[in-house]
């Protein structure tokens, strides 16, 4: 197994970042270990360099011509292997080297065509998403529909000046893009993935439960009207010890408090008192006094259960380090050489990429709302998984919403790696 090559950079200039971050690649695709033939890019920029991303993905292109395939959006903000670019110019690519039958890029005007027409069978999927397309939770689902396992990764682009994406497939536009050059907004886009690429993919929650676990057993639509049988709004003010008679001390409280949901049976609140990865955060919207309701950004159902919940650095540190770890003690081989432990084991002044991990590369879709400050400094939550997974090839981006399996998440980061087949 090879290792997918990467570059990162921030500079004022694009062609200045776009310069380093080509250095970084050609320096690595030299080095033994690393993947000398790549096919498929995925790039990732901030909304600093929006307003040229076509001549960003031009200019890469011909400069690394053996690239065919490109997939990637605009965020708020990119990730590396230990860094972030958040409200900056920044500039992430990573190569990947698949078998050419094992991928294809699609977008919302060219998308996925069934394995009946296109003798191409999805397995998994990397999906960008314009935050503004109508429906698009349901368009989710209909895509994780069209895989083999149900199973997305990836998140909503969060640029501030609107929402792009990119998209070439085969030395070329995709057919049914017209005159798009590869950069274009709405709907959905990425890279489906065949069968023999193997990913291994684990959701890591930004929050923490403030109550215990309710049954919803009144809702209509986003109105949440009864949990365990009694008014949803008088269960809210108990539960965070307010009043509405105090209307400026209920409203600073309710605005720092969000809704878990997850369905009957699913993965709710753990015995260890953290979220599952079924537990989907939405924020309270409003409150109802006259139904003694509460608004939620989402629609619930009799019979699924909740919880309040807030953001907590803290947890989302502990969270993160579990899924890290979860991936790698599922990667790393029982048994290994002297030589391989030790570069696997080096410390952080010494760690860079080893095959020995079996992991080629990871692709990090973390939200906005995690990103910069929130875990205590600039680039503390990619230092993170460095130290928690090891070294390894990171691309990413900070998301308006994340997508794994064929939910839409909040205030969570979904950690994805390309990982070497057994």
């Amino acid at each position: 197994m090879k290792l997918f090559p990467t570059g990162h950079a921030t500079h004022p200039q694009w062609r200045m970042a776009a310069g380093l971050v080509l250095a970084q690649l050609r320096a690595q695709m030299a080095l033994p270990d690393y993947a000398r033939s790549p096919t498929l890019g995925l790039l990732y920029i901030t909304d600093h360099y929006a307003a040229e991303a076509q001549q960003i993905l031009d200019h890469l292109g011909a400069e690394l011509p053996e690239i065919t395939d490109w997939s990637g959006t605009v965020g708020i903000g990119v990730s590396a292997n230990n860094a972030e670019y958040f409200d900056e110019p920044g500039l992430s690519v990573m190569l990947c080297m698949l078998p050419s039958d094992q991928y294809r890029v699609f977008s919302g005007v060219a998308p996925l065509a069934g394995s009946e027409m296109s003798g191409f069978a999805a397995h998994t999927a990397l999906v960008h998403a314009d935050p503004a397309t109508p429906d698009l939770t349901e368009l989710i689902a209909e895509m994780a529909g069209r895989t083999d396992t149900g199973y997305l990764f990836g998140g909503l682009s969060s640029g501030r000046g609107g929402a792009l994406q990119f998209a070439i497939g085969g030395n070329g536009n995709i057919r049914g893009h017209g005159a798009a050059g590869g950069v274009f907004s709405g709907g959905l886009s990425g890279v489906a993935f065949g069968e023999a690429v193997r990913l291994v993919s684990r959701v890591t929650q930004g929050c923490q439960p403030v109550s215990r676990e309710r049954e919803i057993t009144e809702a209509e639509g986003n109105l949440l009207l009864e949990l365990d049988g009694q008014p949803a709004l008088d269960v809210l003010l108990a539960e965070l010890d307010v009043s509405l008679e105090a209307p400026q001390e209920a409203i600073e409280a309710v605005r720092g408090t969000l809704v878990g949901l997850v369905d009957a049976g699913s993965d709710g609140i753990r015995r260890t008192g953290d979220l599952g990865a079924d537990v989907l955060v939405r924020h309270i919207i409003g409150l109802d006094p006259t139904r003694r309701g509460i608004a939620i950004a989402d629609v619930a159902e009799s019979g699924m259960r909740m919880s309040f919940v807030r953001r907590n650095a803290q947890a989302a540190r502990a969270d993160l380090m579990r899924i890290c770890a979860e991936i790698r003690e599922e990667l790393e081989p029982q048994e290994q050489t002297l030589a391989t432990a030790r570069a696997v084991a080096a410390g952080e002044a010494e760690a860079a990429p080893h095959p020995a991990r079996r992991i080629a590369g990871a692709v990090y879709v973390s939200c906005s709302g995690r990103g910069g400050p929130h875990f205590g400094a600039p680039g503390a939550e990619l230092q993170i998984v460095r130290h928690a997974l090891g070294d390894v090839p990171l691309v990413g981006f900070f998301a308006a919403g994340e997508i794994a399996r064929h939910h839409l998440y909040g205030y969570t980061g979904v950690l994805t790696v390309f990982a070497a087949n057994d």
